[in-house]
């Protein structure tokens, strides 16, 4: 079997990290045009990046050659990169819901079909009897070797015996035609939902080689970072790496991000979160907007339109215990290996990376005090400083759980996505926070 298309993504994009150049909201990012043309050299890591995930597809040379096509076509444009980065990270979310939809039916699918072999399997001798002496009875034998002329009684008892069996029989022999015909109808579906399966893998390589592409694609022609974001970004790390409690770590940075005057600076001094109302209409308008570079909407006005970060089952609501003697101030989603993670609003990157034993986590500063946090991800595909919009792809998760999340019933062996949403650096219960047509599980 292939590898696992998620897990591609994961392993190429890491080295894609290294080639980003991206702002904090304090700098913007710039697009720069090589005044001549660069010697040949090297292929770079990007160029090196995409030809593994290509090497690793099952998809044909043709089919990869289309796509690079297609995204070649966008290629200075950031606002149609944006749109269709996020079209695919939809189209990846879609599939990956498919895909969990068509094993749950497989699943079942086995167990129906273990049932059907093990009546069949526990028959054997009793199957071979029923039709032995059904096709004994179909041979419809001379009378001469049924009845005894000289002896009526048992004639009569004979007669009685055969006429109670036959029906027996006869339902025995349904019985087992009826579970034959059910594994054939068994393995029929079978290889119906295996197709469907193959489809929705062939969506996920397609979908994941195409969002590979165009962030290396955005990442080309941003100028290289300055010396005064690098010690922005210096600066983070540091924070993160003095910093005891997840509380403490958002605290420094958004003070730190607070220090500065920043569009989301500015839009926390002022708004009222209490007093923005926007209408739906004009709240899809905003979002649909792929040029922005600063959030659509207020985060405050966001409530009831946040998409969820990645496809899951909630094992852990806010308020309910943590597992670790504690109360959970977010929640928790059991994913599938490798699932895609996309952030839940606009924001900037405050930080991304390592964190304590809460495996790789983002920190979004989304506007108005808000923060919102990720963590128990595998790898991670923005940088710190890097503006993101809503449905944008992140990262991914991993085949296990990632750090100490989450404590549940089925251990350490899925990937757990922690989230939380926090004002002021308070945790804020994410309920009724999400777009009504998403589901947390």
């Amino acid at each position: 079997m292939a590898v696992r298309p998620g897990k591609k993504l994961g392993l190429i994009l890491a080295g894609a990290l290294l080639a980003s150049a991206t702002a904090l909201p304090l700098h913007a990012q710039t697009e720069t045009v090589t005044p001549e043309a660069a010697p040949a050299a090297a292929p770079t890591t990007n160029e090196q990046d995409l030809a593994t995930v290509e090497a690793s597809l099952d998809l044909s040379q043709e089919r990869i050659d289309q796509l690079k096509a297609e995204i070649a076509e966008l290629e200075g444009d950031r606002t149609k990169q944006n749109a269709a980065l996020i079209a695919a990270a939809q189209r990846v979310k879609l599939a990956e819901i498919e895909v969990a939809d068509v094993e749950d039916r497989l699943s079942e699918l086995i167990v129906s079909e273990l049932e059907v072999r093990g009546r069949l399997d526990g028959a054997d001798a009793e199957i071979a009897n029923v039709l032995a002496a059904l096709e004994r009875i179909s041979l419809n034998p001379p009378p001469a070797l049924i009845v005894d002329p000289d002896d009526a009684l048992g004639s009569a008892r004979s007669a009685i015996l055969i006429a109670a069996i036959a029906p027996q029989l006869r339902a025995k022999a349904d019985a087992v035609t009826a579970d034959l015909k059910a594994l054939t109808d068994i393995k029929t579906a079978a290889l119906a939902e295996e197709a469907t399966l193959k489809a929705n893998h062939s969506v996920l390589e397609e979908e994941q080689l195409r969002i590979a592409t165009l962030i290396a694609a955005r990442k080309q022609g941003i100028s290289v970072r300055t010396a005064e974001l690098d010690a922005e970004v210096q600066e983070a790390v540091a924070l993160a790496a003095r910093a005891t409690t997840l509380k403490e770590l958002v605290d420094a940075l958004s003070s730190r991000v607070n220090s500065v005057s920043t569009a989301a600076a500015a839009s926390d001094a002022s708004n009222d979160p209490n007093a923005i109302q926007l209408s739906p209409e004009a709240v899809h308008l905003a979002l649909s907007n792929s040029a922005r570079t600063e959030p659509g909407i207020p985060f405050s006005a966001a409530k009831g339109y946040l998409t969820i970060p990645a496809n899951g089952t909630n094992v852990v609501n806010y308020g309910s215990s943590d597992g670790f003697g504690g109360i959970s101030h977010g929640i928790s989603l059991v994913t599938r290996a490798d699932a895609q993670v996309v952030s839940p609003a606009d924001g900037w990157v405050l930080y991304k990376g390592p964190y304590l034993n809460y495996g790789q986590i983002i920190i979004l500063n989304t506007g108005q005090s808000y923060t919102t946090l990720l963590a128990g991800l595998d790898s991670v595909t923005v940088d710190i400083g890097q503006f993101v919009q809503m449905g944008e792809p992140l990262g991914t998760m991993g085949s296990r759980t990632s750090g100490r999340t989450v404590t549940t019933n089925a251990g350490n062996d899925q990937p757990t996505l922690y989230i939380e949403l926090r004002h002021n650096n308070q945790p804020v219960d994410p309920t009724g926070w999400w777009a009504a047509n998403q589901q947390t599980g």
